[in-house]
Formats: structure tokens, C-alpha cells, sequence
């Protein structure tokens, strides 16, 4: 359980809290109200981002056995909820905590932090993360890949 505690302050906490006020504070925010939609349209990224969030860091605890940080990471693949349409499902329900930050703070700089935090996930992930899940977990987690999109849900259309 400390580890758990420890990756979620230290990872989604800073992300998600820390940097965005960082971000406020020194670009000496001054708050403008943003109109209704915007404000409504936030808070349901906000809530999405964040249900989103908690449901994959409990699916890394109960089924993956580990955290969502390196050090003490998954010893099993996570092929269930989210993960079933989606192979990184956490870090989709953090740009859309960032993303509702960025409207109901009605400023673009969250808005720029979340840009570059994606950068910097999709070069993590294509040259760090991905080839450590395959070294881990083999032909599963390669059938797994092939199934299932990195960032975004494959469409169907039913009868195609």
C-alpha cells in the first residue's frame, strides 16, 4: 500500500496539482470567469478524467499486482475495463483532468502543459514502455498491442 501512495503523489499528484499551480502561480494568474459551457464542459473532464484515473490505478493494484510507477510496477498485463479499448487508459484520464484544469481556469498554460505532457508520454511509451511490456510479458502483451490502440478507441461500426 506505501508504494501505491507514494506513486500516486509523486506521478498523477504533481501532474495533475502541483504543475498546474506552479504553472499559475508563475505566470501570475489572474482568474476571468469563463462562460457557463466552458465551466460545465471542464468539470465533466474534470470528473471523467478522474473516475477514469482511480478506476485504472485500482485495476493496477488488483490485477496487475503492482503501481502505476517503475519502481514498483504491474507483474501482471492489465487487459480488462478501460484497457480493453484503449492501452493506456490512466494517461487518457490525466490530459482530461488537464484539460478540464485548462477550461475551468479558463487559461491557455494548462492547456500548453497538457501539449507537452502528451509529447512527452507518446516518446515514452513508444521507446521506453512499450518495449519493456513486450520483454516482460512476451506474446501476450504483442497480441494485446495489435488488438488494441495506444491513445485512442478504435470506431466500429456494427456490420462492418
Amino acid at each position: 500500500m506505501k508504494d501505491w501512495i507514494k506513486s500516486v503523489f509523486i506521478l498523477p499528484f504533481n501532474v495533475t496539482v502541483v504543475i498546474p499551480f506552479l504553472i499559475l502561480y508563475f505566470t501570475n494568474f489572474e482568474y476571468e470567469t469563463p462562460n457557463v459551457v466552458q465551466t460545465i464542459a471542464g468539470l465533466l473532464l474534470l470528473a471523467t478524467g478522474l473516475f477514469l484515473a482511480i478506476w485504472t490505478m485500482v485495476l493496477f493494484n488488483k490485477i496487475g499486482k503492482g503501481t502505476l510507477a517503475p519502481w514498483a510496477a504491474t507483474k501482471h498485463l492489465i487487459v480488462e475495463g478501460p484497457y480493453k479499448i484503449t492501452r493506456n487508459p490512466m494517461i487518457t484520464g490525466i490530459l482530461a483532468i488537464l484539460g478540464g484544469e485548462a477550461l475551468v481556469t479558463n487559461t491557455l498554460f494548462i492547456l500548453y502543459w497538457l501539449i507537452l505532457f502528451f509529447i512527452i508520454n507518446c516518446i515514452y511509451f513508444k521507446f521506453y514502455e512499450e518495449k519493456d511490456l513486450e520483454r516482460k510479458f512476451g506474446d501476450e502483451y504483442r497480441k494485446y498491442r495489435k488488438k488494441v490502440p495506444m491513445w485512442f478507441p478504435r470506431i466500429r461500426i456494427k456490420g462492418k
